[in-house]
């Protein structure tokens, strides 16, 4: 079965650059002296630029092709679905998640497993693009017609995925949000 993600992997961080380090800092409250997981981190992109501000960066993926791209950067990976982490429970004290949920193939599993590994007292950013713009609607109908299994969903219906006890906001710049949780 081909697998859009590994054909991508060699090229994807030329591709789609990260270059909002200073936000991502302020967003996820960086640096802090745990773990960070990028869950669904591909090649490490995000990771990589914010491994410096942790004491361990773990990447997981389930693509063995983007996975390889993070592990040759020097990044600890890990390849797993993220709806069923291999990790105990509260042992990260950042997650983020980026531009990721909308591939998983299950958004409320994944929501449950990050929130169960995010350490008490945590933080666990999720940036998504946001499907109430424009921009965003023609990258859904564009990676449908690729036969991605893509879904994008509300950053509200994000929110509403974690449990009552969660501090959840939302941010939103442009096409992107962030959904920023915090873990009593």
């Amino acid at each position: 079965m081909f697998d859009h993600f590994d054909f991508l992997a060699p090229f994807y961080d030329r591709a789609i650059p990260f270059d909002r380090l200073a936000l991502m800092l302020k967003m996820v409250e960086l640096p802090v002296t745990g773990m960070l997981l990028d869950a669904g981190g591909g090649t490490g992109r995000v990771a990589g630029e914010l491994a410096s501000y942790v004491r361990k960066a773990i990447v997981a993926d389930l693509s063995r092709g983007m996975l390889s791209q993070a592990l040759g950067k020097g990044l600890a990976g890990v390849q797993t679905p993220v709806e069923r982490l291999p990790f105990d429970d509260g042992i990260f004290e950042r997650i983020i998640m980026v531009d990721a949920l909308h591939h998983v193939h299950d958004q409320s599993k994944t929501i449950a497993e990050l929130w169960r590994v995010l350490k008490p007292g945590g933080r666990l950013v999720i940036e998504e693009p946001d499907i109430r713009t424009w921009q965003v609607k023609v990258v859904a109908v564009v990676e449908k017609v690729a036969l991605m299994r893509s879904h994008f969903i509300s950053p509200l219906a994000i929110a509403r995925f974690f449990p009552a006890g969660a501090s959840v906001k939302i941010e939103t710049e442009g096409y992107n949000a962030w959904v920023i949780v915090s873990k009593q």
